[in-house]
């Protein structure tokens, strides 16, 4: 329910029935649901949300990560050059989220990549590799009509927190 309320503008609180920002629902019930609280996770060194949503966001020892897109952090501009050069950008972006969140990218899960092309699939997988090195989290690849910004790829993740 908390992270439901959190991802809506605002919401009816369930205790005073009455509409409520969302930062403030979460902020006044936060402490009284320890078992179901959460927190969102913000970094500079990754760029900001394009729309209504976090970066990621912690709860029940896991840490929920939005797409990752191969945007510069500092220009939010795509990153220049092909699908390799766009998997590193989506890679580095995803450590810096991760790391924010007080985890590591060894403690991550289960990723989620999708790519406007599955030809680029071998070159994405190349870089995806490298980055992972003897990682090896669950993974799929989910070819798609079209991402955000018209970027090639895109990568969600799922981690352990701390």
């Amino acid at each position: 329910m908390a992270l439901r309320a959190f991802l809506r503008p605002s919401l009816i609180s369930p205790t005073t029935q009455r509409l409520v920002r969302a930062q403030a629902y979460t902020h006044i019930f936060r402490p009284a649901m320890s078992s179901n609280a959460f927190s969102v996770v913000a970094t500079q060194d990754a760029p900001s949300a394009i729309g209504p949503y976090a970066q990621a966001i912690k709860a029940g020892g896991f840490v929920f990560a939005s797409g990752c897109i191969p945007l510069v952090p500092s220009t939010m501009q795509v990153v220049e050059g092909g699908i390799e050069q766009q998997t590193a950008q989506a890679l580095a972006n995803l450590k810096a989220v991760v790391t924010a969140s007080g985890s590591d990218v060894n403690k991550i899960v289960k990723t989620t990549v999708f790519m406007k092309d599955m030809n680029d699939f071998v070159a994405m997988n190349k870089v995806y590799a490298e980055f992972f090195g003897e990682h090896k989290p669950a993974r799929s690849a989910v070819e798609v009509a079209r991402l955000p910004k018209d970027v090639l790829v895109e990568i969600e993740f799922v981690a352990l927190a701390n």
